[in-house]
């Protein structure tokens, strides 16, 4: 009995208690992206791994409209610098070097709790195989999530 009331006791071995906060991966979500309707998903996986795409309109005579989808190559958080880069769809690949911040949502699952900030390049590949790329200063709004919707029935 006195084995057993060791051991109950004593919490020194046991494991601690995650931390209250949540990991980085907070950050996974969909973002605005340059026109109404269009977005970025992201999500944030091991090691500062990051997977995703950017949804746009198409823009060339072929595809104007349409939904393209431009996964991402390679992508990866350190600390809050996030960068990626996606595959090239029509021509059209883009690069993003920025942070991930807070942005002005008063809570979690706010639109814009979160923000890309960052320098976004759009490249492109015309029919002579000339590149050009066009840079410019974005701040990519977090879409508002539901935080109960799972919890409901």
């Amino acid at each position: 009995m006195l084995l057993l009331t060791c051991l109950l006791s004593s919490g020194q071995n046991a494991a601690p208690n995650p931390p209250a906060q949540k990991p980085a991966d907070d950050y996974s979500g969909m973002y605005s992206f340059l026109q109404d309707g269009e977005f970025v998903q992201l999500t944030v996986e091991d090691k500062g791994r990051v997977t995703g795409f950017i949804s746009r309109y198409g823009d060339l005579e072929s595809d104007r409209g349409e939904f393209l989808d431009l996964f991402f190559k390679s992508g990866k958080l350190e600390g809050k610098d996030l960068s990626f880069t996606t595959q090239t769809v029509h021509g059209v690949w883009y690069d993003f070097k920025g942070t991930v911040e807070r942005g002005p949502g008063k809570n979690p699952g706010d639109e814009a709790y979160y923000l890309l900030k960052g320098t976004l390049i759009q490249n492109t590949t015309d029919a002579d195989k000339k590149t050009a790329a066009k840079s410019r200063d974005v701040a990519l709004k977090s879409f508002p999530q539901d935080l109960d919707a799972p919890a409901q029935k």
